[in-house]
């Protein structure tokens, strides 16, 4: 059962950090490209990190310089160090995995974690 599981979002005031988790059980990690995007109410789904299955690294614009993609394969574990919040951050922050890195490949999704900055 291939499944994705995010844990670590939370409050946080501006200028704060979080760190975000995605436990892979079901498939390997490193066949895949690994992505997080955010949701804010009334917003469409957007990109905020990906890890392509290369290793390259893409980061979108507004999050450049604060935010961190990695992964521990060892643990099937993604990860999204958060640093210099901002309340524009403010989303519902959502795990995916598939063949690429764009939405429309992504095929397998995590719940989603609450990020909230105040």
């Amino acid at each position: 059962h291939v499944q994705l599981v995010e844990s670590g979002g939370g409050s946080v005031e501006a200028g704060g950090s979080l760190r975000l988790s995605c436990s892979a059980s079901g498939y390997t990690m490193r066949n895949y490209c690994m992505a997080w995007f955010r949701q804010a109410p009334g917003k469409e789904r957007e990109s905020v990190a990906r890890l392509a299955r290369g290793g390259t690294i893409f980061y979108a614009a507004s999050v450049k310089g604060r935010f961190t993609i990695s992964q521990d394969t060892s643990k099937n574990t993604l990860y999204l160090d958060m640093n210099s919040l901002d309340v524009s951050d403010t989303a519902v922050y959502y795990c995916g995995a598939g063949q690429y890195c764009s939405l429309s490949y992504i095929t397998i999704w995590g719940q989603g974690t609450q990020v909230t900055v105040s």
